[in-house]
């Protein structure tokens, strides 16, 4: 079966400017530019010597000390790579121009108080935002969306994110700090993929937990999402399963009426290393017992996810589309639920009542 998957690029890319030079940059944004064919103008960060390091590394010709000397000297069609923390993202929108494209890194905020100011200068600046949820275009998601919108495997009723491994998280030093940690920086990712599927739940149930062993917030989270009495949405993870890769799990799974698929998140196994990904799908065949089979699929969510994200801004940029689809109008809803988990961690669930049979 032929499975399209891979992002539709712009007739006429864009020159980019990139605002950051973490690790994200170097690992994926990087990367995923130069396999697209993408130009990257210019780069600027407040240690300058992180940009100049990777300038020379993929050839990017201009070197900003500041974000206004990179606007100044930006071409008039640039879009605008905000690859920074959350907390700085105002103060940097506030100086782009009015009307630019622009995508933000995930995300949208570290409390909703957060999304909402970025969400308020984006809007009264007319720029055309997107945040990098980038996980919608993984190469295993965009090939599950083609099937089940397809109609391949009938309609959808179950969707599950399982993850079991071990998150090095001291790799990330901005963020192993933070006080939300596992739901606002990870299984964000999952909550705007779920939204991507099935749109916004009706309500959610969630749990998020710190391991007593160690000084993170929380670092295992399970989350429930209400959208009606047939279909069953659920995240689990644990970064904790530190006792070797052979029960680690790390996967994607949609079950329907008439077939399912699983996708094998292999980045997230021996991260950041990783290891491959593996794509299956089964349809049902009247009369014939259920056979899964393997697609080969080119790349993975780190870099080539990052090539869907920059597309779509550039497609939506020159007109090329009206649909941008990590548009800040679209995740902010995603932030709604995200916010809307952390109520439901912190209000617990319902008292068990000891007294029920007497």
């Amino acid at each position: 079966m032929e499975i399209p998957y891979k992002p539709i690029l712009p007739q006429n890319p864009l020159p980019i400017i990139i605002i950051g030079a973490g690790g994200i940059v170097r690992d994926a944004h990087l990367p995923a530019y130069k396999k697209a064919g993408f130009e990257v103008f210019g780069i600027t960060n407040r240690t300058i010597e992180k940009a100049e390091k990777l300038a020379e590394e993929y050839q990017i010709p201009h070197v900003f000390k500041t974000v206004a000397e990179a606007v100044e000297a930006a071409p008039v069609n640039a879009v605008y790579d905000l690859t920074l923390m959350p907390n700085q993202f105002v103060e940097v929108l506030k100086q782009l121009p009015d009307g630019a494209p622009v995508l933000i890194q995930k995300p949208m905020g570290d409390y909703f108080a957060q999304t909402k100011e970025i969400y308020d200068v984006c809007k009264s600046k007319g720029l055309k935002a997107a945040i990098n949820c980038q996980l919608r275009f993984a190469p295993y998601v965009s090939a599950a969306r083609y099937l089940i919108d397809s109609g391949a495997i009938g309609e959808l009723y179950d969707l599950e994110v399982r993850l079991t491994t071990y998150t090095p998280w001291e790799i990330f030093p901005h963020v192993i700090v933070h006080e939300r940690l596992e739901i606002q920086y990870h299984s964000i990712h999952y909550i705007d993929m779920v939204r991507s599927f099935l749109g916004d739940p009706k309500s959610v149930m969630a749990k998020t937990l710190r391991n007593p062993y160690k000084n993170l917030s929380s670092s295992r989270t399970t989350i429930i999402f209400d959208y009606n009495d047939s279909m069953h949405a659920v995240i689990n993870t644990n970064h904790d399963h530190n006792f070797g890769p052979h029960n680690q799990e790390s996967f994607i799974k949609w079950e329907g009426t008439k077939g399912a698929i699983k996708a094998k998140m292999g980045l997230l196994l021996d991260y950041p290393k990783g290891v491959p990904d593996k794509f299956e799908y089964c349809i049902l065949e009247e009369g014939k017992e259920p056979e899964w089979k393997t697609q080969e699929l080119e790349g993975s969510w780190f870099p080539d996810a990052f090539i869907g994200t920059m597309s779509s801004v550039m497609r939506y940029a020159n007109g090329e589309t009206d649909v941008m689809p990590t548009s800040i109008e679209d995740v902010i809803k995603t932030m709604i639920v995200v916010e809307s988990a952390y109520k439901s961690s912190d209000n617990g669930g319902v008292p068990i009542n000891k007294n029920l049979f007497n």
